[in-house]
C-alpha cells in the first residue's frame, strides 16, 4: 500500500480527524471529517467562506492529528487548492454526506490537496512508522 493510501486509510478509519492552521502566531484547531483520496493525492475539502480556508491561503502550511485506540497519526505538509471541478466532484461522490451542504458548482466549495507531507503513526508501545507522499 502507497504512504499517501495508508494515510488516508488511517484517517477514515479514525473517522473525525483534527486540522491546525495558524492565523498570525496563533493556531487554530478544528474537527474534519471528510476526505478523499484522489489522483494518488489525499484531499481535504472546506468552505472558501470559512476562516479555516483564509488561513490556508495565508500559510499553506498545516497539521493533522487523528487518534484510533493506542495509535495517532500526525501529517504536516502543505494544502493546495485544486479548482477543477472533476475534484469537487470526486470528494462528494466519496462523501455522500456533503452533497446537502455542498454542489461541484456553487461557488463555496474548495477541495485541497497535501503537497510535500510527512505522516508519522505513533503508538507507545510500537516504533513510529514515517509515511511521506
Amino acid at each position: 500500500m502507497k504512504a499517501v493510501e495508508q494515510a488516508a486509510a488511517f484517517l477514515k478509519e479514525a473517522g473525525t480527524f483534527f486540522v491546525a492552521t495558524a492565523e498570525g502566531d496563533q493556531p487554530r484547531v478544528r474537527p474534519f471529517g471528510a476526505l478523499n483520496l484522489f489522483e494518488d493525492k489525499l484531499y481535504l475539502i472546506t468552505n472558501n467562506q470559512k476562516d479555516c480556508y483564509k488561513q490556508i491561503l495565508a500559510d499553506p502550511k498545516v497539521e493533522v492529528c487523528a487518534c484510533i485506540g493506542p495509535k495517532w497519526i500526525r501529517i504536516a505538509g502543505k494544502l493546495i487548492a485544486d479548482d477543477r471541478r472533476e475534484a469537487r466532484q470526486a470528494m462528494l461522490e466519496a462523501n455522500p454526506g456533503l452533497t446537502g451542504m455542498y454542489s461541484a458548482d456553487d461557488g463555496r466549495m474548495v477541495v485541497l490537496y497535501f503537497e510535500d507531507a510527512k505522516a508519522v503513526i505513533s503508538s507507545f508501545t510500537e516504533a513510529p512508522v514515517t509515511l511521506e507522499f
